[in-house]
């Protein structure tokens, strides 16, 4: 390089000797690279401390908080089987041979009733203890002082609670049997012991160890629902305890849940030694560099500074290699540097303007040719943009892989540019194509017919056989845009619609499908309005039982008020809702609002909701669902989910998992549409339905086909042996109840029986209907 070496070091070192200058030189390097060392080194620590201790305040309080809403859904799991146990102990109490076998004496009939209900209610205890104190029908020992405690416990008034009897704690309800004065209780009781408080726990996303404690027994600091944390066995626990209603006061008990922050930590502690040893590298590096950097701005950088002036002004410069030092080295790398800008810069603006994968021109460069295209005269000759994309690509990549997709996509790209021939072919990301093509011979409608057969020949990708499919958009230039913009939109607009009616077809753009695109996207803000604004309302549709002759549940059907254009229909919004994905808090909303007006219904009246494909797939759906019953209190057999058979089609396995999720939080499942779907048969095997709703289109022809009533007694006969019940929607007339009721069909739905109804008209119909049955009785 041409450079003397007083010129090219720095200018404190110019009058230093060489040794004095190298010597200096290694002590600064040395210096810099010890503090940007220590410098890293304290940030690595300072990120280290903070992610650890964010990580902990993390785990504690998301453990609080799960343990605050275990206690919750203990406390509700309890009172559920409070009541179940309460029913039936109300029912056997008040049986009349019941009664009079424990009024004479007539133990063995008492014991043997006690032991036939025990069996088939799956109870652990169900024993009868007398007003002196004598129990029959208890399953195991009984300490001495037991009977006496309970008895104690009895005539005070207790009916319900925690009973401790032998080594044993129950779950317990007390009957009274009287005929007619007081002559003892029937006691009904589930054991609380590591089973079931094992089978609690599993309602909880995280492990709480529920134990049940005495009272008195509870470690300082737990009283009233307070946190504390403990080291139990080398390992920081959180307790937290609940008082449990008891039957005896004399003996209270307590709900203690615990949880492990050393085991909730232990998942974080590889992620801590990742980033110290991260720090530690980057020590490592930062002194390594800081090393490097000192020795470097040490060396002459003169020459190279005036060329790369020049280069930057864009001169293509190379500096002399005089020297085969770091000098000469440093000069050969600026030389192979200006090269590679070139060459970069040449690649980079290939790169700008064409597709990574397949080498097509990419959005940009279509943008240009169209826009060159449309100021180019053609005379008569129509050009024409086709935006296309691959029906179902996405389930290709998911099933076969990525390479797989990518493989086709180089094969789609291939056929496309051997048919477009002197047209333009660009890939615009993804599994979307577009060509710029001029009407020639054939017709553009017959070329758009030739390229889906194109595209849609069988390829061999992989070892895979695979038959594409696609759809077209078309927008002519000049006629339905001259600027790019317009022109790409107006042929995704086209696209849109050609999928819309039903995918592998072609269709022109016209004027009213950007209307149509307007239109959704003002409803589409509209409905964000509506959700946030309340304007959004439910009606309810009743079912009648036809063999109970009474209401028996509603449907939640969901209504749009808009505040300009009336009422919206669900026809119009649901399926925009289910493309935005805003259905899911919509469905949120409709669930949390079936319950709550549902709550205030008789017990034997259940509320039916709809749950859209979208919002069941969702996995917070479990968790809405149970929040929903928690916060309005309305028990889950009450609520009744519609599903559709389409959920099935694109992941049974997932579906049904799903579908047992929801049936363990103890919510009724009904089939929706039955029998328009595929293979409903095996989802009927596969899943245990409460019900199936048979779809309108086979009502409607009751009267006009015999093969309509042959149908709707299959499904009925089919659903009874399975024992699920049937419901037949879109009952308008008598005709077609008098043909249900013959053909066994349990429940009906229709605007024959009722229309939709406010929640204030569902509450008269529900107070109506009551009256008439008093008055009737």
């Amino acid at each position: 390089m041409r450079a003397r070496p007083t010129r090219s070091a720095p200018l404190g070192l110019r009058r230093l000797p060489r040794r004095l200058r190298v010597v200096f030189a290694r002590s600064l390097s040395a210096r810099l690279a010890l503090t940007y060392a220590i410098l890293f080194a304290g940030a690595a620590a300072m990120i280290l401390f903070a992610a650890k201790s964010g990580i902990t305040a993390y785990a504690e309080g998301k453990a609080a908080a799960e343990m605050r809403s275990g206690a919750k859904v203990f406390d509700r799991v309890a009172t559920m089987r409070y009541d179940q146990l309460g029913d039936a102990g109300s029912v056997l109490a008040g049986d009349f041979g019941f009664r009079a076998a424990a009024a004479t004496g007539d133990m063995p009939t008492v014991a043997s009733a006690l032991d036939s209900l025990r069996a088939r209610l799956g109870l652990d205890q169900a024993f009868f203890i007398d007003t002196s104190g004598t129990v029959t029908g208890f399953q195991g020992s009984l300490r001495t002082n037991d009977a006496g405690r309970l008895l104690g416990a009895l005539d005070s008034g207790a009916t319900v609670g925690v009973l401790a009897m032998g080594a044993t704690r129950f779950n317990a309800v007390a009957a009274p049997v009287d005929a007619p004065v007081r002559i003892g209780w029937v006691i009904f009781a589930n054991a609380l012991d590591q089973r079931e408080l094992g089978a609690l726990a599993k309602l909880t996303p995280i492990d709480l160890h529920p134990h049940i404690v005495p009272l008195d027994r509870l470690p300082a600091g737990l009283g009233k629902g307070a946190i504390a944390e403990r080291n139990a066995n080398g390992e920081r626990m959180l307790y937290q305890a609940f008082p449990l209603t008891t039957l005896s006061a004399r003996e209270p008990q307590a709900l203690l849940l615990g949880y492990s922050l050393t085991r909730a930590l232990d998942g974080y502690r590889p992620m801590l030694w990742m980033l110290l040893a991260c720090g530690i590298v980057g020590v490592a590096a930062a002194a390594a560099g800081s090393w490097w950097i000192a020795r470097a701005i040490t060396r002459p950088v003169v020459a190279l500074d005036t060329a790369a002036r020049r280069v930057a002004r864009g001169d293509h410069v190379h500096v002399a290699v005089e020297t085969r030092d770091e000098l000469g080295t440093l000069a050969a790398s600026f030389n192979r540097m200006v090269d590679d800008i070139g060459e970069r810069e040449r690649t980079i603006t290939h790169m700008a303007l064409h597709d990574g994968l397949t080498g097509l021109p990419n959005r940009v460069l279509l943008r240009e040719h169209l826009a060159t295209a449309a100021r180019r005269d053609t005379g008569d000759q129509r050009q024409a943009l086709l935006s296309l994309d691959l029906d179902h690509f996405k389930a290709i990549n998911e099933t076969l892989g990525h390479p797989t997709g990518d493989a086709l996509l180089l094969e789609i790209a291939a056929r496309l540019t051997a048919f477009a021939g002197k047209g333009f072919v660009a890939r615009l990301g993804g599994d979307e194509f577009a060509l710029v093509m001029a009407e020639g011979p054939r017709s553009l409608d017959l070329t758009a017919r030739a390229l889906i057969d194109t595209v849609s020949r069988p390829a061999i990708i992989n070892g895979h056989r695979i038959v594409p499919a696609t759809s077209i958009g078309i927008a002519i230039l000049g006629t339905d845009g001259d600027d790019p913009v317009a022109l790409t939109k107006n042929a995704d607009l086209a696209l849109y619609r050609a999928k819309q009616d039903g995918r592998g077809a072609f269709r022109f753009f016209e004027p009213a499908m950007d209307a149509e695109a307007q239109r959704r996207r003002h409803m589409e803000i509209d409905l964000h309005v509506a959700i946030a604004e309340g304007q959004l309302s439910l009606m309810f549709q009743p079912l009648f039982n036809l063999n109970e002759g009474r209401v028996s549940a509603f449907e939640a059907l969901l209504r749009w008020h808009h505040p300009e254009r009336g009422m919206v229909s669900p026809a119009d919004f649901v399926p925009l809702a289910e493309d935005t994905g805003l259905i899911v808090p919509i469905g949120e909303w409709v669930v949390r609002e079936a319950c709550r007006v549902a709550r205030n219904w008789p017990d034997h009246v259940r509320v039916a909701v709809n749950v859209s494909p979208v919002q069941f797939r969702n996995p917070g759906l479990a968790a809405v669902i149970l929040q929903a019953l928690s916060e309005t209190g309305l028990p889950p057999q009450r609520l009744e989910l519609e599903i559709t058979e389409s959920l099935f089609i694109d992941n049974p396995e997932t579906t049904l998992a799903s579908l047992h999720s929801l049936r363990a939080l103890g919510v009724r499942v009904a089939l929706d549409d039955f029998g328009t779907g595929y293979s409903s048969l095996s989802y009927l095997r596969a899943f245990p339905f409460d019900k199936i709703k048979i779809d309108r289109s086979f009502i409607i022809d009751l009267l006009n086909s015999d093969g309509a009533t042959a149908i709707i007694r299959s499904i009925t006969t089919l659903a009874e042996a399975l024992g699920m019940e049937t419901t037949a929607e879109g009952v308008e007339n008598a005709g077609q109840l008098d043909i249900l009721r013959e053909q066994g069909c349990s429940h009906i739905q229709g605007f024959y029986f009722s229309r939709p109804l406010p929640e204030a008209d569902v509450a008269r119909l529900l107070s109506s209907e009551s009256d008439s049955a008093a008055a009737a009785a």
